[in-house]
């Protein structure tokens, strides 16, 4: 069953197409939030620009234009803490009134790593004193007990490599987890649709989650095997009535002819009489022949005509054939030339003898019948390795190439040509077909080269 693997290749392959195209999604997304909300300048940085902006002059501090514009840009505010007093020598305008303006040596250690007051302070290093740089509340978060272990920062990649992997893991086996369900209830339903394709009935069990679907292939399976029943009965129906009409025909048909050749061979008539009484006997026969090749026909399509299979020199065979229509005394206008290669002297087939007679035989009458003015008939064989070729040819009149592609395409002899006063290749060439599918081989039907018409029977040396 080569269909499961590939569906649970195809879910596998949508899953970890699914993980990346999240990764990439996740990744680009974070970016994007990433670069949105970070500064021109982060804080830290801001801080020391503000301060080496900051001028000194006569115990006066003074900020550049482009640093103050800035600080209101951010909606921050600044101080100068002097070294000496640590005391507010110096602050922007928006300072909030309720930060102090005097610091010991602790407020400033904990206002360089955290708030004052709430609010997320930075500091630089400015000329005589601390630079400290405020943000409204709700602007920045700081870490203010930020302290990481060293082997963790170390074994960072390696650590997040594998957390990336356990989460794949885990994401796939809980896939899988979710649709071994749904897998288990795909196989019966792919083995009833193949099922299905080859006739055989079908039932599935009508549970899980494509319980629908099995109840529909049961009931198709139902269907199909009653109109396979109804088929066979009719198909039987046919071949028991032209068994029927066959055997009944056979007797007022050979009553027909036996009078007719009484008629033929009587003295008492005139001449114009007995031929009227020999064409009876001639088209008595024809339809004899008709009537034992419908029956013959029909045992072979339904498989009623049994084989009897063995190792028959193909060579040997084909020549009895020409040897018996050399005894019919055929007229000098179809005379029958052997053109197989001297060093060929035979060719064996695992063959049913009597049937592979009378499928030669057909493609030699068919030369006949459909050239009343006469023709050669060309009669080879030949062989490689693994089959036998018999070809019967010859240079009359031949067919078109649309009688040719339908006589190698179209399964049926029903094949009606729009001129119904020509003669049809027929039930004779539905024979012959027949009978070389039941020895496994194939008929190829083509222009001669001598002109006429080809017909090229191909048997495999031997049946497995």
């Amino acid at each position: 069953m080569k269909s499961i693997p590939k569906l649970i290749r195809r879910f596998v392959g949508i899953m970890m197409l699914s993980i990346m195209l999240l990764v990439c999604l996740n990744i680009t997304f974070f970016a994007v939030v990433f670069v949105r909300n970070t500064s021109k300048f982060s804080p830290w940085d801001m801080a020391d620009h503000v301060a080496a902006a900051l001028q000194s002059t006569d115990d006066c501090y003074s900020l550049s234009d482009d640093a103050m514009a800035q600080l209101k840009e951010e909606n921050a505010w600044a101080v100068l803490i002097n070294n000496d007093t640590q005391q507010v020598v110096w602050q922007t305008d928006n300072l909030p009134d309720n930060i102090p303006m005097q610091y010991t040596l602790s407020d400033i250690a904990e206002l360089t790593r955290g708030y004052v007051d709430g609010y997320p302070a930075f500091t630089g290093k400015a000329p005589n004193g601390l630079l400290v740089l405020g943000y409204p509340k709700d602007r920045f978060w700081k870490h203010t007990r930020a302290s990481w272990d060293y082997d963790f920062i170390a074994n960072l990649p390696r650590n997040t490599m594998i957390i990336l992997v356990v989460n794949t893991v885990l994401i796939f086996l809980i896939y899988v987890a979710a649709n071994t369900k749904l897998l288990r209830s795909i196989r019966p339903i792919t083995n009833g649709i193949q099922n299905l394709s080859k006739g055989s009935p079908v039932y599935i069990k009508e549970k899980g989650v494509l319980s629908e679907f099995a109840e529909q292939i049961n009931k198709t399976s139902e269907i199909l095997q009653m109109q396979a029943e109804q088929l066979r009965k009719k198909e039987t129906a046919r071949a028991n009535w032209i068994a029927g009409v066959s055997h009944d025909v056979r007797t007022p048909l050979s009553m027909i002819m036996g009078y007719a050749g009484q008629l033929e061979n009587s003295k008492k008539l005139s001449e114009i009489e007995r031929k009227k009484a020999a064409v009876i006997v001639r088209q008595s026969s024809r339809i004899k022949d008709l009537i034992n090749d419908l029956n013959l026909a029909s045992k072979l399509e339904y498989d009623m005509q049994p084989l009897t299979m063995k190792q028959e020199n193909a060579i040997a065979v084909i020549r009895q054939v020409i040897v018996d229509f050399m005894n019919t005394n055929i007229d000098d206008k179809f005379p029958i030339k052997w053109k197989t290669a001297d060093t060929l002297s035979a060719c064996y087939i695992t063959a049913d003898k009597a049937l592979l007679k009378r499928a030669v035989s057909n493609l030699i009458q068919n030369s006949i019948n459909h050239n009343e003015n006469g023709c050669v008939i060309y009669v080879s064989v030949d062989e490689d390795e693994n089959t036998c070729r018999i070809c019967i040819e010859d240079n009359g009149k031949g067919a078109c190439d649309e009688q040719i592609e339908r006589l190698n395409n179209i399964p049926h002899y029903m094949d009606c040509d729009r001129n119904t006063t020509e003669q049809r290749h027929g039930l004779g060439l539905l024979i012959v077909k027949q009978i070389i599918k039941g020895h496994h081989g194939k008929i190829i039907i083509d222009h001669s080269k001598y002109g006429g018409f080809k017909a090229v029977l191909i048997i495999p040396k031997n049946l497995s």
